[in-house]
């Protein structure tokens, strides 16, 4: 059973992470994930699978946030240089999603907007976003149906995406509201969305997917990832 971590506040809290990570630190590994992140971001050099193993490792020890602390602790590891801690960001919020409130959405709602890339925002928009607007869908007209309208590509790319577990469950006129809303975009992002949300969605319903590309006027990419396995 995960323990509160009432003796530490939020500094000491983010400070053992930290010093759990640095023991497990590839410098060659590093310079891969630099290269291959397009050097937007330093890495220190901790594969997905062991990340994860050392988050887990660390909430069993430490305890998730309290709600009070959550928001502090998400921005300071947020604002840390290494991507490996906006990884680590992310895997607490997927561990506390359920304690999440309408009014937190202000707050989540700008990581999306800050160190911007899929790797972040590919894990916001159906893991944290997704869970949001299910569970409180009275925050789609505040948050999701102006996301898609902002000129910033990525809460446009959110929107098309927040959906993609959704399954049976999918809001059907909202993902094609959104996608023509945006099909003329000339941002490889949104034309892959476009694409992945159509093709997660096909495996649903891919006679309404295959009707819908045939009818409308995607671009390439959009129209190549929407029937890829159809």
């Amino acid at each position: 059973m995960m323990r509160n971590n009432i003796n530490l506040n939020n500094q000491q809290y983010v400070e053992e992470l930290k010093k759990l990570y640095s023991e497990h630190i590839d410098p060659v590994y590093a310079s891969w994930s630099e290269n291959y992140m397009r050097n937007q971001f330093d890495f220190l050099g901790i594969r997905t699978p062991i990340r994860r193993k050392l988050t887990k490792q660390f909430l069993k020890e430490f305890g998730s946030p309290s709600k009070e602390n959550l928001p502090d602790v998400i921005f300071a590891l947020w604002e840390l240089p290494e991507r490996e801690y906006q990884k680590a960001a992310l895997d607490i919020l997927s561990q506390v999603k359920k304690t999440l409130i309408p009014e937190d959405m202000e707050w989540l709602s700008s990581l999306i907007e800050n160190k911007s890339w899929w790797d972040t925002v590919d894990e916001l928009s159906p893991q944290i976003m997704g869970h949001m607007f299910k569970a409180y869908p009275e925050l789609l007209s505040q948050y999701a149906d102006c996301w898609i309208k902002d000129e910033n590509f990525w809460l446009q790319r959110t929107a098309i995406l927040y959906q993609l577990k959704y399954k049976k469950g999918t809001d059907e006129d909202r993902l094609f509201q959104y996608i023509l809303y945006r099909a003329d975009s000339k941002e490889f992002f949104i034309q892959k969305a476009i694409g992945w949300a159509l093709r997660e969605y096909a495996k649903t319903n891919p006679l309404l997917v295959k009707e819908f590309v045939a009818s409308n006027d995607l671009k390439p990419l959009s129209k190549r990832e929407a029937l890829k396995n159809l």
